[in-house]
């Protein structure tokens, strides 16, 4: 495939630079990388800039691509696709996502979430700025533990993975039926969900924002959870009734909530969600460049997938725009 023009808005080194540059020597490389961990878009980077690029590599701005007739590959450095597949690319453009990057950084805070609502360290840190030196009561433990991954990506199955280890009891769910992981106790498709709500002690939400996936966990689907059970939501706000979610822990019909995305972001300022008890919340932060291996990844990805379009060969993470789902080569 015939590459002029490649627009990356990965922070990269010399050194990883020159190893990407090598997959096109006859290409024209331009860099506008993001200002920040948090991935954000360099203020420099111009609509003209990314009107010019056959091939993108990291995330651009949605607005700036405009059905760009040039474009024939984005390679994104998020998961999440929704802002680029609905009607914002030219048809016969290629999109990947980075699906399989961020395992690692993201189901290590889930873990951290889980343990601090079910040691109560999260309560004892409130104590600690108040001087007191007082016991909370009982805890509870992951090892015993029935766990619920919904959601079995990169990221569900790391989660569960290091959920198993700790001695707990995994449940997977999945859109398409496969061979069960070693990891997993049990694995099922997401039409079985209603059934194994009730069962878990925690219940872990790694979906992507897609029309299938929107208020799966609404009103009636949250009041089948048990009240001593915990919710971990690190893949999209969208995929749970957020006023129904701040109920039960104000109710005290849920025993704590791990939140890394909500719905809006930011979450105002005024959401009464900022005050449920046992709820811990993160802007948005388990994903982006904040652990450098994440970010090394998706370089090392970003650099074989220009590779093989340059090749013609089967692209890795390439999305189905129907789905919103990537799938890997």
């Amino acid at each position: 495939m015939n590459v002029k023009r490649v627009l990356v808005t990965l922070p990269m080194t010399d050194e990883q630079k020159a190893k990407l540059e090598s997959t096109a020597p006859n290409a024209q490389f331009v860099y506008y990388p993001a200002i920040d961990i948090r991935a954000t878009f360099n203020p420099e980077l111009t609509e003209d800039e990314v009107q010019k690029a056959d091939v993108i590599l990291g995330d651009v701005p949605s607005g700036m691509l405009k059905q760009s007739p040039r474009l024939k590959f984005l390679q994104l450095d998020s998961a999440g696709v929704n802002s680029y597949i609905s009607g914002v690319l030219h048809k016969d453009t290629y999109l990947c996502n980075a699906t399989g990057s961020y395992g690692l950084a993201i189901s290590e805070t889930m873990l951290g979430m889980a343990l601090m609502l079910k040691k109560r360290l999260h309560q004892y840190y409130k104590q600690q700025e108040k001087h007191l030196w007082e016991c909370l009561g009982p805890v509870t433990a992951i090892d015993g533990a029935v766990v619920l991954c919904v959601g079995l990506g990169d990221i569900g199955g790391e989660f569960a993975k290091r959920c198993k280890l700790l001695g707990a009891y995994t449940i997977g769910v999945r859109r398409a039926r496969t061979e069960k992981p070693e990891w997993l106790d049990e694995l099922h498709l997401i039409q079985d969900i209603d059934d194994l709500i009730p069962r878990a002690d925690i219940i872990a939400m790694v979906l992507p924002d897609t029309p299938k996936t929107r208020n799966l966990f609404n009103r009636e689907r949250l009041s089948k959870v048990k009240s001593d059970a915990i919710i971990i939501n690190a893949g999209r706000g969208t995929v749970l009734d957020q006023d129904a979610l701040c109920e039960m822990l104000n109710e005290g019909k849920l025993a704590g909530a791990g939140l890394d995305v909500t719905n809006p972001e930011p979450l105002p300022k005024d959401h009464p969600l900022w005050d449920a008890p046992n709820t811990i919340i993160t802007p948005h932060v388990t994903g982006g460049y904040t652990l450098q291996r994440t970010l090394d990844k998706i370089i090392d990805l970003a650099t074989e997938n220009l590779r093989r379009f340059i090749a013609g060969e089967k692209l890795i993470n390439l999305v189905d725009f129907e789905e919103g789902y990537a799938s890997k080569a």
